[in-house]
């Protein structure tokens, strides 16, 4: 089971208890960014790119443990930047252990083997190490702009995993992504043990400098539905650290409306408005977010243009686990949805099959932001023809 049960029972408890409340709007996970800065510049990435003078701030552990207090969620989320550059990190989740908080620490996994080695964190059914692995290694390393990286965080997780740490993975897919690598992928995440794994559609961040290559709705519906259908011939074994109703929404078998109010995020800047990937104002306190922002104003319905092509887990996640909890329709969808997790469907094993003989990965990610004009097969090998200097539009 990729989750213990005492935190499902804790969070179905928590849910069940907002809804005796009468509460339409609660946290379920609690995005807490201690900081921004990173020892990576992912093309993807909309947070390092604030100047030097922000990227140096970080929340103190006593204003994180504020923010967790105020906020009352079961689950804290800390991603950043890179959480395992702040100096005070062990403070703050051994802050966060002792107030009962499941917590998963996002890490590119850089330094985790280093601050394991050196004693910073002990094993516990509080924290998980939730690592960003953007594919294989090829995929991977291309995606966050540094070789090499695949192979130092598979390194930190091997020795976490055999040091009795909770880990998952954190993937992001971008235009482009090759689906039979990324089934390739995740038979490699569980052959080294982790409890589960997170998959996401990429959101285009206004301050990513890479535009081109988020993906829009139907694409996103046609790309997860030929990686997660058809589990047979051993994929049954893949372990999701996330609602099966949310794969189900990526796959397009399922209609949720965002409920950006079940992951609220708190930084440097305060409490952020709307949600985690916009950045629209900031509340002095999550009272004041909840209450005062015009919810009603994004969302697909809404007609938000910056809302129409994001599926991003910190907006449905948390609309599918509701929908869990809703009504014994949703928590039988939610077991068969477990049960049943094979999803036959030829026509996208089919298209799947068609996928693999395209090419993909870097190479065919340089036609596509112009750095070359094709992709050539030649003895079985794929190379490109590069743009000539001067002449990229």
């Amino acid at each position: 089971m990729p989750v213990p049960i005492s935190q499902m029972w804790t969070v179905a408890t928590y849910v069940l208890k907002q809804k005796l409340l009468g509460n339409k709007r609660y946290p379920l996970v609690l995005m807490l960014e201690p900081l921004f800065r990173c020892n990576l510049a992912c093309a993807g990435c909309g947070k390092i790119q604030y100047p030097a003078h922000i990227l140096k701030k970080q929340l103190t552990p006593e204003q994180c443990f504020k923010a967790v207090e105020e906020c009352g969620a079961p689950m804290v989320s800390i991603p950043g930047g890179e959480p395992l550059l702040h100096p005070q990190i062990k403070e703050i989740v051994e802050g966060l252990i002792a107030r009962r908080k499941y917590i998963y620490l996002c890490t590119n996994a850089l330094l985790l083997k280093e601050k394991l080695e050196a004693g910073w964190f002990k094993p516990s059914k509080y924290l998980t190490f939730s690592v960003h692995m953007d594919g294989q290694e090829e995929h991977h390393d291309f995606a966050v702009c540094r070789e090499g990286t695949y192979a130092k965080a598979t390194e930190g997780i091997r020795l976490a995993v055999q040091m009795g740490f909770r880990v998952t993975t954190n993937t992001t897919l971008f235009q482009g992504a090759d689906p039979n690598s990324v089934r390739g992928f995740f038979d490699e995440m569980m052959e080294l043990g982790v409890e589960g794994m997170m998959v996401s559609p990429g959101y285009a961040y206004d301050k990513a400098p890479d535009q081109k290559n988020f993906l829009g709705r139907k694409r996103t519906n046609e790309l997860f539905e030929m990686i997660l259908s058809n589990r047979k011939d051993g994929k049954r074994t893949w372990r999701f650290n996330q609602s099966p109703l949310f794969l189900e929404f990526l796959m397009g078998s399922r209609e949720y409306s965002c409920t950006p109010w079940g992951m609220p995020t708190y930084n440097i800047f305060g409490w952020q408005k709307p949600c985690y990937l916009l950045q629209e104002g900031y509340a002095d306190s999550f009272r004041e977010l909840i209450a005062e922002t015009a919810w009603d104003n994004y969302g697909v319905e809404s007609g938000n243009p910056k809302c129409q092509n994001c599926m991003v887990h910190s907006g449905y996640e948390a609309s599918a686990v509701n929908h869990t909890f809703a009504s014994f329709g949703g928590m039988f969808a939610t077991v068969k949805a477990m049960i049943f997790n094979t999803y036959a469907n030829p026509a996208a094993k089919s298209r799947l099959t068609e996928e693999a003989a395209k090419p993909h990965g870097p190479m065919a990610q340089l036609v596509q932001i112009g750095l070359a004009t094709d992709v050539v097969e030649k003895n079985g090998k794929h190379t490109v023809k590069l743009v000539e200097a001067g002449s990229a539009a």
